[in-house]
């Protein structure tokens, strides 16, 4: 497909945006070439400024489970916007998101809301360290919750190691209060927790990885991290940002039967505008300020046309309950590419989890961080771009997922079907 207007677009961002984006990965540097350049969304597809029209994978990286522009959505945001766009004070809509979003999740007794999910998560983890009065957190490789300086942290040379910075800019002090621990294997966590436990504040994941492509948690891991912080007095939290009211009505811990202390939302739970949440036992949120000792603040928190997004979206999505139909379609997606690939000869390894998946080019089962670097990204790549011309928009990096939506139907799943079997090819001829 021709894109002159996305790239004249490119070059135009870069003389005023650093690197012509306002997040990293929309540049596509993942998978080279030039990134689209959206114009408009409309149930499962997107246009480019070109007037190209893609399948829609990436769907705002999870966001619009119910597709875009859904009907109930936009006419919340026009209402609500006519009212006004922002009065820095308290509104009926946030008790009324709150209470949905506590009718959904039991482990959240009281909550906040904010604009993000990296705030979210960075709020959460100061309340942890506030309410144990201690400073190490566990986190895991290739795992990802949001931009702060202190979970910006890559792995050390060994399992009791200090974090060290993963980005320039970000204090050594600050990551080293983050341990990085192996996904999907215990015994790395409690090494630490053997190491820390006097010290450690909080256990921080997402309960199925979404940063690293999609890698579900393996059976017992999630309970035995709740078994290390019950014995250590650490806190769990579950970073849901991706999965929350994505995989079921109550989040992964919903299928996983795993309770958390601190839950953290966003993405789905604003409806595509930013909204993000953090909340837990009552125990510990009452020491968020202005109840307790532990300051967070914001003005756009809990924002009018925000919050009547997001419930309009959870509204849909506790009458639809579309989880189920969600899964088949997922499944059967999931099948059919996997068949695609043993036919043309490509090792894929597909992991999903519900609505979200990720192809993974190896011939390895993917199960962590480490497995999930060993996939052929340069076969990603290539797929990726094979993908776009057959008109289905993937994410643009290997370690990330793809999302299906309520509004991907049999059509679009065929055309999926159909310009995966051109995309494989073209991984073959390289």
């Amino acid at each position: 497909m021709a894109r002159p207007l996305s790239d004249a677009l490119f070059r135009r961002a870069g003389e005023s945006l650093v690197g012509g984006v306002n997040s990293p990965v929309r540049s596509f540097r993942a998978v080279g070439g030039s990134p689209i350049f959206a114009a408009r969304g409309e149930g499962p597809y997107l246009w480019d400024a070109d007037g190209n029209r893609y399948v829609d994978l990436l769907m705002s990286w999870g966001a619009c489970l119910l597709g875009h522009a859904h009907p109930a959505v936009v006419e919340a945001i026009a209402e609500a916007a006519a009212r006004g766009a922002s009065f820095g004070l308290s509104t009926e809509r946030e008790c009324e998101l709150a209470e949905v979003v506590k009718e959904a999740f039991p482990s959240i007794e009281l909550l906040r809301l904010v604009s993000s999910g990296t705030e979210a998560v960075m709020s959460a983890v100061r309340l942890a360290r506030g309410f144990t009065g201690r400073e190490k957190i566990v986190t895991f490789e290739g795992g990802y919750h949001g931009h702060s300086d202190g979970l910006l942290v890559r792995a050390g040379s060994g399992l009791a190691t200090f974090g060290l910075p993963a980005s320039a800019g970000v204090p050594a002090s600050f990551a080293a209060a983050s341990l990085p621990a192996r996904y999907n294997d215990l015994e790395s966590v409690q090494v630490l927790a053997r190491a820390h436990g006097d010290d450690l504040a909080c256990i921080l994941v997402e309960p199925v990885a979404g940063n690293m492509g999609v890698v579900p948690p393996e059976p017992g891991f999630l309970s035995g991290l709740r078994d290390i912080c019950d014995r250590t007095g650490a806190l769990l939290i579950f970073d849901e940002v991706i999965t929350g009211f994505r995989l079921a009505w109550g989040g992964a811990q919903e299928l996983h039967g795993v309770r958390p202390d601190l839950t953290t939302l966003g993405k789905v739970v604003g409806g595509g505008l930013p909204v993000g949440v953090f909340g837990g036992r009552r125990r510990v949120m009452e020491r968020l300020a202005p109840l307790g000792d532990v300051y967070q603040a914001g003005t756009l928190s809990g924002n009018p046309v925000a919050t009547a997004a997001g419930l309009a979206t959870l509204a849909t999505l506790r009458t639809l309950r579309p989880y189920g139909e969600l899964e088949r379609r997922a499944s059967r997606l999931a099948a059919s590419l996997s068949g695609a690939a043993r036919s043309a000869g490509v090792p894929v390894q597909i992991n999903r989890a519900g609505s979200m998946f990720t192809v993974f080019f190896c011939a390895e089962p993917v199960r962590d961080f480490a497995s999930a670097q060993r996939a052929d990204a340069g076969a990603y790549a290539r797929f990726f771009h094979a993908m776009l011309e057959g008109g289905v928009l993937l994410p643009p990096s290997q370690l990330e997922s793809a999302f299906l939506s309520t509004a991907h139907a049999g059509p679009e799943l065929a055309e999926i079907q159909t310009a995966a079997e051109a995309g494989l090819g073209a991984v073959l001829m390289h």
